[in-house]
């Protein structure tokens, strides 16, 4: 028994050391385990899978090729070992930021991806912070990252071993690995808006600071998000000093409002309204009416045709918010409005539209 491991250790060796002389040389196709790539974007960060495909060519992948369970393995380290998912060399996964996996956080970095599959499909993912080691065989529970376990899943046949990622929000993604007729399944979430939060603050130290639309567009970012308003409310009042306008105002009303101060975010919202264009008053009305706040768009929308009462457009808007709002007559006699005053070709198409939905023609 000793010689035949020693045998296989041997041609295992020979093997790897062949594929190392190989690679000295020029590059060429890798058969039969193709490698791949691939990667995902949450948020800002990124989560990149590097892997090689082998295919299941008929065998008996789980309990056979793929063993149960933590394994000794005859060559390397003799250490019990994991799966390396995949083929040929590590398969690794790098973070950009920081991650949760599993519900264990993960620092940025790259680590080398294993897989324990069990008869009852329970498992577990393992993290090892050694991601240059060839395949399992050296693998060492010290380097562990992280170890986790998992559920896998009964899946439809994938003939290549397959990493995607599946079922994304805003802030999270699962990895899954797909082969044979199981599927492995990792939960990575990224604590998005602190990412970000702290990213911008980075970016504005560099050309992006020179221009009030950096500072702007972060300030907006805690707004929308509602995060780290008072870092917002320091951003958008750089931004108001190089560019006081609808945009900019506007950002800050509603930054004091999400504060709590709203004497002073009313105050600034009408010095924003005092200022704006018709296009900016069309757009924030829009924005009032996608919010629900059918009234306050209609009380806006209804400013806009009082400043620019010759303009097709803003009738037609305001005819759009007393639909949605649910007053027919008021809706038709806008639309009618905007007809009268030579609408361009989409602006007609619109108000007609809206019309026939009426029934008023």
């Amino acid at each position: 028994m000793q010689k035949q491991f020693t045998k296989l250790s041997l041609l295992l060796f020979l093997a790897i050391v062949s594929a190392n002389v190989i690679a000295q040389g020029i590059t060429t196709p890798r058969t039969p385990s193709p490698a791949a790539k691939t990667s995902q974007t949450v948020g800002i960060s990124t989560v990149t899978v590097k892997y090689s495909r082998p295919s299941v060519k008929n065998r008996e992948v789980w309990g056979n090729l793929v063993p149960y369970g933590w394994n000794v393995q005859a060559f390397g380290a003799g250490n019990e070992a994991p799966w390396r998912a995949g083929a040929n060399e590590n398969t690794v996964i790098e973070f950009s930021h920081p991650a949760k996996v599993e519900g264990q956080t993960v620092p940025a970095g790259t680590y080398g991806l294993f897989f324990v599959i069990n008869k009852d499909n329970s498992g577990e993912v393992i993290l090892s912070k050694d991601s240059r080691s060839w395949g399992s065989f050296w693998y060492n529970a010290s380097q562990d990252q992280l170890r986790a376990k998992i559920k896998v899943r009964d899946n439809s046949h994938v003939e290549l071993l397959t990493y995607d990622f599946i079922n994304l929000t805003k802030t999270t993604a699962e990895l899954v690995l797909n082969w044979e007729k199981k599927q492995f399944p990792v939960a990575i979430e990224f604590n998005v808006d602190d990412l970000v939060m702290a990213n911008a603050a980075e970016e504005l130290k560099g050309p992006i600071g020179f221009n009030w639309q950096g500072y702007s567009s972060a300030a907006n970012y805690a707004l929308q998000n509602k995060v780290n308003q008072e870092k917002g409310l320091v951003w958008i009042d750089q931004a108001i000093a190089q560019n006081k306008s609808f945009a900019t105002l506007n950002i800050k009303s509603g930054l004091l409002k999400l504060a709590g101060n709203t004497a002073e975010s009313e105050k600034i919202a009408s010095e924003a309204i005092a200022g704006a264009t018709e296009a900016e008053l069309n757009v924030y009305g829009y924005q009032l009416l996608n919010n629900g706040q059918h009234d306050k768009a209609v009380e806006i929308l209804a400013l806009n045709t009082q400043r620019f009462p010759k303009s097709a457009n803003a009738w037609d808007s305001l005819g759009e918010a007393y639909a949605t709002k649910g007053d027919k007559p008021n809706a038709i006699k806008n639309f009618k409005k905007s007809l009268s005053l030579n609408p361009t070709a989409a602006v007609k198409a619109n108000s007609e539209k809206f019309l026939k939905q009426l029934g008023a023609i």
